[in-house]
């Protein structure tokens, strides 16, 4: 797999499955990131495995949008799904957590996915033109709210 376009990493006080159970569950993470605000299961799903979809809600100021994720990995050492809109590419998010002495380090990446004119028209759509750049602040911010709920 090619480098994630934005990622960051952080060292967490708690135990790898605490943090794979904020990380992974959807309503848990939209508390802690900065576009991400909420989802919806699809297909009769109610929790994360391989394969299982939601409905992501996303806002930026004034600006909303949806998208459509499908889990690609479930496990302790990594979450990780790949996003949709209108059935084009969007980016691949992955948290992978490495146990350590004293609880874990978190890395959360993303990769890019979109076509050259899809980033044109989702970036009118969003607001954000350098995408890269503000989901390196966007993963600078989650992992920090992320830290401090696991270590509650």
């Amino acid at each position: 797999m090619p480098e994630p376009s934005a990622t960051g990493r952080i060292e967490i006080k708690a135990a790898p499955e605490s943090v794979y159970e904020l990380v992974s569950d959807p309503a848990a993470l939209a508390s802690l990131a900065e576009e991400y605000t909420g989802h919806r299961w699809l297909g009769g799903a109610s929790k994360p495995a391989v394969g299982v979809r939601f409905r992501g809600s996303n806002r930026r100021g004034f600006r909303r949008w949806s998208t459509l994720s499908t889990i690609t990995d479930a496990s302790v050492e990594r979450f990780a799904f790949d996003v949709t809109s209108f059935g084009l590419p969007v980016a691949r998010w992955q948290y992978d957590i490495e146990p350590v002495a004293d609880g874990c380090v978190v890395t959360e990446s993303t990769w890019d996915h979109r076509p050259a004119w899809w980033r044109y028209l989702t970036s009118l759509a969003t607001g954000v033109w350098r995408r890269d750049e503000q989901n390196h602040a966007n993963i600078e911010t989650t992992l920090g709210r992320l830290k401090a709920e696991a270590e509650r």
